[in-house]
């Protein structure tokens, strides 16, 4: 039988100091003074308390970390980096389980506690980067939830094959159907989103479409994608992940595409990118609207940056944001761990009693604090078991 957790002097989300019992992976009872007989006991020195972050998008199977430096070679544009990818892939004879296994424990160590990740699906790899993650999944399942988007990266129906190859990855497990930019890429975005949609509806699984286009085209491509979300029920079940094309400047046609995402209940994913318009955290979330990040991809072909820390993530969000009021910057730490959490559908997330025992413990004053200036994180619960201490994770990167 599992022992218990008990944490002692801990702050929940910043407030007033308590002990958190967790029992059988959950939180059982939040009360100061507690002592429990038998119980491992971990003293939280007045640490701030929040819930596991969540990694809600993000790339897996083809990060380079642990590779060592290795230059970018991408060019400008985004089919640029996509033909790159491939190229360096097969250069570097990438391996997607021991790729996906480091980044898992790197981003375990900065207290993530569930991922979403898009792996890459296309007629060159085939399935392999699918198995590879799925491998590497059921080797960290007691650390990490991990769910896997089906992602036909170079394309759906320019490449002939991907879909029957989606398809099958969708029968071996992975939960969630990928569509990207069904314009700019596949140039059918009737073609591509209705294969998708397909997908959906053929395996009872969400959708989760990168959005990258711009402008009126994006805005073209997100009513597409509202009528097949109406006319197949869909409400509740759609992701646009970047989603640029709210974070133009025509007011009238941002509003108006804001309303039927509030009112089709389709989620939004925005990275905060310093490179692109992006959506309006705050304008979201006054709508009511689903609104995650994560941190894309790190360490990879498309660019050098990233560390797998989502207190990191919460602070550039703020900082595309021009969050600065601490409520401002807790909003930002909201769509990193509630909003991730919405998102993903994950039942009983948070600090609450009953809730699954994932949290994370932070040397900080406050939650603004936190995400300013994410420190190491002191303790990393994972069903209630301590899986990282110090910032260093207790399981081992491949």
């Amino acid at each position: 039988m599992p022992q218990d957790l008990l944490l002692k002097n801990i702050r929940p989300m910043g407030g007033a100091a308590t002990d958190m019992l967790l029992r059988d992976g959950r939180i059982a009872r939040i009360a100061p003074d507690q002592a429990v007989p038998g119980a491992l006991v971990e003293d939280g020195a007045g640490a701030l308390a929040i819930p596991g972050l969540v990694e809600a998008h993000t790339h897996l199977d083809k990060t380079l970390w642990g590779m060592g430096w290795i230059p970018n070679s991408a060019g400008p544009r985004l089919i640029d980096k996509i033909d790159n990818e491939r190229r360096v892939k097969k250069e570097l004879g990438l391996d997607a389980e021991r790729q996906s296994g480091r980044q898992l424990v790197q981003s375990l160590r900065h207290g993530t506690t569930h991922i979403r990740t898009h792996v890459d699906i296309d007629t060159e790899g085939g399935l392999g980067a699918v198995e590879g993650v799925l491998r590497m999944r059921e080797r960290y399942a007691d650390v990490m939830d991990v769910e896997l988007v089906a992602f036909p990266q170079s394309g759906l129906l320019v490449r002939p094959g991907t879909l029957e190859l989606v398809d099958e990855a969708l029968r071996l497990g992975c939960e969630v159907v990928g569509g990207l930019d069904p314009c700019g890429i596949d140039r059918d975005p009737a073609g591509h989103l209705d294969a998708v949609f397909a997908l959906s509806q053929k395996h009872g699984k969400p959708l989760d479409i990168h959005l990258h286009e711009p402008g009126l085209l994006g805005a073209f491509s997100m009513e597409l994608i509202f009528e097949r979300t109406r006319a197949l029920g869909m409400q509740g079940q759609v992701v646009v992940s970047h989603a640029f094309c709210l974070g133009d400047a025509d007011a009238a046609m941002v509003n108006a595409l804001l309303d039927e995402i509030a009112a089709l209940d389709i989620g939004i994913m925005t990275t905060g990118s310093a490179s692109r318009p992006v959506p309006a955290v705050a304008q979201l979330v006054a709508r009511g609207i689903r609104v995650c990040s994560g941190n894309d991809g790190i360490r990879d072909s498309w660019g050098p940056y990233g560390n797998g820390d989502m207190l990191e993530r919460a602070m550039m969000v703020g900082l595309r944001n021009n969050f600065r009021r601490d409520e401002e910057v807790a909003m930002a730490l909201a769509v990193c761990t509630q909003g991730g959490a919405e998102i993903m559908r994950l039942k009983d997330y948070g600090l609450a009693e009953g809730c699954r025992a994932d949290l994370v413990l932070v040397a900080a004053e406050s939650v603004a604090e936190a995400v300013v200036a994410h420190p190491p994180r002191a303790l990393v619960v994972k069903r209630g078991n301590v899986v990282a201490r110090g910032g260093v994770a207790l399981v081992e990167a491949p």
